[in-house]
């Protein structure tokens, strides 16, 4: 991924939201699930190098599919 040109007082608080962000209660969650997931997955013996856990789907699937939500993009993906 690009890294977004922005002016240092702009980088300065996006990193302050981002973390904010990823502080949340549902952040942390997803993280630590993730975490674990991957941990069991590598146990078994499987590559789950280059791929996301999709807790859509509950499976690990490609990064580009992922984060691109299939290719339909997530801009009208719908929030819970």
């Amino acid at each position: 991924m690009r890294k977004q040109k922005l002016s240092k007082k702009a980088a300065k608080d996006k990193a302050k939201r981002d973390k904010a962000f990823a502080m949340t209660p549902s952040r942390r969650a997803k993280k630590a699930e993730n975490q674990r997931k991957r941990r069991a997955a590598t146990k078994k013996g499987r590559n789950i190098k280059g791929k996301d856990y999709d807790h859509k789907k509950k499976k690990f699937v490609t990064v580009k599919k992922n984060r691109g939500n299939y290719g339909k993009g997530t801009k009208k993906e719908k929030r819970r």
